[in-house]
């Protein structure tokens, strides 16, 4: 009888490093019982039958109500991070970059964000979740791979 062993399995995510006019769309997280009062990028997890780019498409919709047209979507970084005792396991954070998008962005998740707005790339605020902090700062250094906790 053969031996079923289950597979390993990895929690994706997206993250929208989204820039105009030298500042970069951050949205402080609330209410969420993850990094409350640090600032982030609009981002989320895969859904599932989905590719990273259609869900970055799906989550600046919903979460600051802006099109992006997924061909536009380029990875600027990809981070891949160890569990930790606060996670449900190892993930892969994808971090997509975008120069153009249609909508006047709007906060769509008050519940869950109580700001979004610009910073400047060269000024941002002090409590920044650490990992998306760290993806910008290789982001900075043309970096397109790291990892977190190994």
């Amino acid at each position: 009888m053969p031996i079923s062993k289950e597979r390993f399995k990895i929690i994706p995510a997206v993250y929208l490093v989204l820039k105009k006019d030298g500042k970069i769309l951050l949205s402080r997280r609330y209410n969420t019982e993850h990094e409350d009062g640090n600032y982030s990028l609009v981002a989320g997890h895969l859904e599932g039958n989905e590719s990273f780019r259609q869900a970055m498409v799906r989550e600046a919709k919903e979460e600051a109500d802006i099109i992006l047209n997924s061909d536009d979507l380029k990875i600027a970084h990809i981070t891949h991070k160890e569990k930790t005792i606060n996670d449900d396991g190892e993930r892969v954070d994808i971090f997509l970059t975008a120069n153009k998008w249609k909508g006047k962005i709007k906060n769509m998740e008050p519940d869950k964000c109580d700001d979004l707005k610009w910073f400047s790339v060269n000024n941002l605020p002090e409590n920044m979740v650490f990992y998306v902090e760290h993806a910008l700062k290789q982001i900075g250094k043309n970096k397109f791979y790291s990892e977190l906790g190994f």
